[in-house]
């Protein structure tokens, strides 16, 4: 199953080495790579998501479509409210450190400064239960952000 996920998200890729947004349909997709279309929805949520970098949007029916969206360096306020509104007041750790993956893929931060980050938002770090780490860890991943996108808007990385 994972091969299968790979080789979709792969294609995906592929289609948006030129653009920033695609356009496919779920069916032909699925069609495709003969899987079913939950196989697609599947890629789509768990590696197509803002916090590894894109926007997905889905029409369902007929004439049925799925757009992804690149979230493009150019816009970083609006970057930053994605990832913010993706936080949320509560962030588990596989979403916080994809965040921080993302950001620096984009190279807004360095791998030094990624690595921080993870420290800081790590299970081991917050030693507390469950649902208070998730809280802590969005309160502190919201901070990071921030401080982050202020830095970079004063023309430094990180």
């Amino acid at each position: 199953m994972a091969r299968l996920s790979d080789s979709i998200e792969q294609f995906i890729k592929e289609l948006m080495n030129e653009e920033a947004r695609v356009e496919l349909r779920r069916n032909e997709l699925a069609q495709h790579f003969g899987c079913a279309p939950s196989q697609i929805n599947y890629v789509l949520a768990t590696r197509f998501s803002v916090d590894h970098g894109y926007v997905t949007e889905s029409r369902r029916g007929g004439g049925g479509y799925v757009r992804i969206v690149r979230i493009c360096r150019d816009g970083e306020n609006n970057l930053l409210e994605m990832l913010l509104e993706k936080v949320g007041q509560s962030v588990d750790e596989d979403t916080a450190f994809a965040i921080i993956a993302h950001l620096t893929d984009l190279r807004i931060i360095t791998e030094n400064e990624a690595n921080l980050m993870r420290a800081a938002t790590s299970r081991v770090a917050l030693a507390l239960p469950i649902s208070a780490k998730d809280i802590l860890r969005a309160a502190v991943l919201r901070n990071m952000l921030q401080q982050v996108f202020r830095n970079y808007e004063r023309g430094g990385e990180g």
